[in-house]
């Protein structure tokens, strides 16, 4: 192997060739999004590269300079830190945002040292446009047996998942990745950008055996504050439909569960719930609101889920809906794990017969 080809590395590769990925982009790059396990050690922090920056602008030389004092500084902190007890023959692969002399700069360093340090070639953007045309790849119809998991809200759905991956099934939890419910009071916290979404998204396809089914739930094209990629928005419209049903009461126990947090903290709800006044009217809001006050909380699940949820449910097959008709329906009859285990069977058996779709 020759010394340039030790020194730079294209995708695709096997990330896995390498001990350790090492993005050396300021904390906020990382944040926004970067490959997968990789660890962030920044050579310019957050500070430094704006500043570093705004100098490059009326002064190119000097900016160099104090971004390589900088940098030098950085390299020497890790070198007696986070990097003190990596082994000889350690091989991290490094990545800046392009590819250049941030981590160029470190590699440079680490291989002195005796490291074999390699950069990815691109940098970060490289990888982006990578992850970007690998989802059209993945996605394709050929390789992913998708089967979708619809019903009204409530029933259900991300229960019949964690069961189905229980059994050893392959799950697509979109909600999961975008940490977030998909609907108005679906909030889990801080959600990922676009991006992380995205990478997040790649990194579970990746995994998939694509000679095996994958479940998923029915989404719209936006969880939350991320959107769906063209490709699996499309992909969804192709793919075979299951939709659940549960009784109303059963509905109520499992959201009173799964939204346990809105009880503790009903300002936040009444918030949420104004911003459906347009929608649903003063008068519904206002009963919705009094409920909440009173902590009448099944009555307020139930009443939501009638005069909100189930009229917003677009059925699979209708004009208003991108999924197809459903080639199946699973009754549940309670919101027992039990039940949930039974139907992940029964679908785990129908699934193993199904064409590819």
């Amino acid at each position: 192997m020759s010394l340039e080809s030790l020194e730079s590395v294209a995708l695709p590769l096997e990330l896995d060739e390498f001990d350790e990925i090492i993005d050396v982009r300021t904390p906020l790059e990382f944040e926004v999004d970067h490959l997968p396990g990789a660890l962030n050690l920044p050579v310019l922090d957050n500070e430094q590269r704006v500043e570093v920056g705004t100098l490059y602008r009326t002064a190119p030389f000097q900016a160099r300079r104090l971004g390589a004092a900088y940098i030098s500084a950085a390299i020497a902190r890790f070198l007696e830190g986070e990097l003190a007890g990596r082994a000889h023959d350690w091989s991290p692969l490094l990545y800046c945002w392009r590819g250049g002399l941030r981590s160029r700069s470190l590699a440079t360093v680490l291989r002195s040292v005796g490291w074999r340090a390699r950069v990815l070639e691109g940098g970060y953007k490289s990888w982006r446009r990578f992850v970007m045309v690998d989802l059209a790849r993945l996605l394709d119809r050929s390789r992913l047996p998708l089967h979708v998991i619809a019903g009204l809200t409530g029933t259900g759905k991300t229960r019949l998942l964690e069961a189905l991956r229980n059994a050893g099934a392959q799950v697509l939890d979109l909600e999961d990745l975008a940490n977030h419910r998909g609907s108005l009071l679906g909030s889990l916290g801080d959600q990922p950008s676009q991006k992380r979404f995205e990478s997040r998204l790649h990194a579970t396809l990746v995994a998939f055996d694509p000679a095996r089914p994958v479940f998923c739930e029915a989404e719209s094209n936006r969880i939350g504050s991320v959107y769906l990629p063209s490709p699996l928005w499309a992909r969804l419209g192709e793919a075979r439909v299951v939709e659940l049903t549960l009784p109303l009461s059963d509905r109520v126990t499992l959201l009173l569960e799964d939204y346990d947090h809105f009880p503790r903290a009903p300002d936040s709800l009444a918030a949420l719930l104004d911003r459906l006044r347009p929608l649903r009217g003063h008068a519904q809001v206002d009963s919705w609101l009094a409920q909440v006050a009173e902590a009448a909380w099944p009555e307020f699940v139930s009443s939501i889920l009638k005069h909100h949820y189930d009229l917003c449910y677009r059925r699979p097959g209708s004009p208003e809906a991108v999924y197809q008709a459903p080639s199946e329906r699973l009754e549940i009859p309670d919101a027992s794990p039990e039940s949930f285990r039974a139907a992940a069977a029964q679908l785990l058996t129908a699934s193993a017969s199904a064409p590819m779709s």
